[in-house]
C-alpha cells in the first residue's frame, strides 16, 4: 500500500516511529505503539539497540540506528566527549547537546530512514521533539510526520520566557517584549554557534534553507503533548496542530515489587527521592536528602537509577531510610506523599498522576524548565540548584508536609490529568493524520 491510499479507519497505515536513543524520549511512546498494532496497524521502530526488548514487546518491528550515532551504548561515546560533556552545565551544556546530540545525529537519521522507506513506505512518521531527522525527510519529500512531546513545548513565544534561563512567565506590561528581546539575544549571541552548525550541517545533506533553532522545530501537521493545560505556560500563539493529549501512565511491570513495600510505616509520612536514570551521581540530591531528613519523622525509599547502592557511600544508612536501584513508579508511587526528584519530565508527571506534590532541584537538560513549572503550577517547591544543602530539603520537606495548598494543587492536578486518556487521543489523532494526510488541527 503505498501513501496517500488510506480512504477510511478500517484500513490499515504503516507508521515509523523515531527517537533519540534516550529512555526519557523511548517511553511515552510504547503505550502508543501498542495501541496502533492492536487497532491493525503496522508499526517499525527506530531506535537505539539498548531499547529493541522494549520496542519488540509492543509487537513493532525493531529498526537499528546504522549510520546514527547510537548513544544509547556508552560504548559508542568517546571517553574524551562525555568527558568534555561532564564539566558543562546550564546552557553551555545545552549548547553542546544542541550541536552533537540532535543536529549531528539527525545527519545518520536522515541517511537511515532514507533507506528504511524503500522496504517500508510509511504513511506517517512519529517523532519524539527532538528527533529531528523526521522534519529533514519531510524537508526531502518525505511521508507527513507527527511529534510527541517527551519534554515541555519549547517552541519560542513572546507570551514565555526563553528556554534554558528556567523563568516563569510574568504578567508584567513589558514581559512580551522583554521575552522577545531575550530570544533575539540568545538566538544572536548564545546559540549563534549551535545556528551555524546546523547550517553548515544540513547543506551536507543537501538541506540549503535556513533551519529555525532546534527547538523551534515543531511538525506542521501534528504536535502531542505529553502534558495537561494547568502544567504548561499559557500561549496566545499556540499553533492549531498542538493538542494537549496529557502525560503517559506508568504501567506495572511484571516484576515483583520489593518486599519494602509491604513493610512500610503507617504513622509517617513516605518520602520518595529519584535523580532518574542519566543525572544520577547520587552526591547531587540523593545523599544531602538522605542526611537532610535523617532525624525527621518520615521514611525514605531512594532509587539510585540503576547505580549500585554502594555509591552512596553511607555507612550506615539512616534507620529511616532504604535504598533500592530501581523500583517502578507504578508499584512505589501509590505509596509515596512526596517525591524529591532533578525534574524528569516523565517522572513528574507521573507522581501528579497519583497527586503527589513534588520538591524539583534539577540543572541538567531540560529540567530547569521543569523544575520552574512545579513551583509556577503551584504543585511543589523548585530548589533552583542542582546540588542543594541538606537544611535547604529539610525546609522544604517541611514546608510541602505543614502546608496543604500543595497537595492540593497536586490533587486538582491529578484530577485534570484523569480527563485525559493519553493513549486513545493520541492513536485517534495520528490515525487522523494518516487518513487525511493534512494538518490535524484543534477543534
Amino acid at each position: 500500500m503505498s501513501r496517500l491510499a488510506i480512504s477510511d479507519l478500517d484500513q490499515m497505515a504503516r507508521f515509523l516511529i523515531g527517537t533519540i536513543p534516550v529512555i526519557g524520549h523511548v517511553t511515552p511512546a510504547i503505550p502508543i505503539a501498542r495501541q496502533l498494532i492492536q487497532q491493525g496497524h503496522e508499526v517499525c521502530w527506530y531506535t537505539g539497540k539498548a531499547f529493541q526488548a522494549k520496542v519488540e514487546a509492543t509487537g513493532a518491528t525493531y529498526l537499528p540506528m546504522c549510520q546514527a550515532n547510537d548513544y544509547s551504548d556508552p560504548a559508542n561515546v568517546s571517553e574524551e566527549i562525555a568527558a568534555y560533556r561532564s564539566q558543562l552545565s546550564g546552557l553551555k551544556q545545552l549548547q553542546f547537546d544542541l550541536k552533537y546530540a540532535f543536529i549531528e545525529s539527525a545527519v545518520g537519521q536522515l541517511a537511515d530512514l532514507t533507506e528504511i522507506l524503500k522496504t517500508f513506505p510509511a504513511d506517517v512518521i512519529l517523532a519524539d521533539s527532538l528527533f529531528l531527522g523526521a522534519a529533514w525527510l519531510h524537508e526531502k519529500g518525505g511521508p507527513v510526520w507527527a511529534q510527541f512531546g517527551s519534554t515541555i513545548f519549547f517552541a519560542q513565544s513572546p507570551d514565555v520566557p526563553p528556554v534554558g534561563l528556567g523563568w516563569q512567565p510574568s504578567s508584567a506590561w513589558f514581559s512580551r517584549w522583554r521575552n522577545r528581546v531575550l530570544n533575539k539575544l540568545l538566538q544572536t549571541f548564545v546559540f549563534r554557534e549551535v545556528a551555524v552548525y546546523a547550517a553548515e550541517t544540513r547543506e551536507k545533506v543537501g538541506l540549503s534553507t535556513p533551519m529555525p533553532p532546534v527547538f523551534d522545530v515543531v511538525s506542521p501537521y501534528l504536535y502531542l503533548s505529553n502534558t495537561v493545560p494547568s502544567f504548561e505556560y499559557p500561549r496566545r500563539d499556540l499553533p492549531p496542530q498542538f493538542h494537549f493529549v496529557g502525560p503517559a501512565r506508568p504501567v506495572p511491570s511484571n516484576q515483583s515489587p520489593p518486599e519494602i513495600l509491604t513493610q512500610l510505616p503507617t504513622d509517617r509520612p513516605i518520602v520518595h527521592v529519584t535523580q532518574g536514570t542519566a543525572s544520577t551521581n547520587p552526591e547531587d540530591l540523593l545523599v544531602p536528602t538522605l542526611q537532610a531528613l535523617a532525624e525527621e519523622k518520615v521514611f525514605v525509599i531512594a532509587t539510585t537509577g540503576n547505580r549500585p547502592i554502594e555509591d552512596l557511600a553511607l555507612d550506615p544508612l539512616p534507620r529511616n531510610a532504604h535504598v533500592e536501584k530501581f523500583i517502578p513508579h507504578a508499584e512505589l508511587l501509590p505509596h509515596i506523599d512526596l517525591m524529591i526528584t532533578n525534574g524528569g519530565f516523565n517522572g513528574v508527571h507521573s507522581a501528579l498522576a497519583r497527586g503527589i506534590p513534588l520538591i524539583t532541584a534539577g540543572k541538567t537538560e531540560e529540567k530547569p524548565e521543569v523544575c520552574a513549572r512545579v513551583a509556577w503550577s503551584g504543585v511543589g517547591l523548585n530548589l533552583k540548584t542542582q546540588t542543594p544543602k541538606p537544611a535547604q530539603i529539610r525546609q522544604a520537606v517541611q514546608e510541602i508536609l505543614q502546608n496543604p495548598q500543595y497537595r492540593d494543587r497536586a490533587k486538582a492536578m491529578q484530577a485534570e490529568i484523569a480527563q485525559y486518556d493519553f493513549v486513545s487521543r493520541s492513536v485517534d489523532l495520528l490515525e487522523e493524520l494518516a487518513r487525511t494526510q493534512a494538518p490535524v488541527v484543534r477543534s
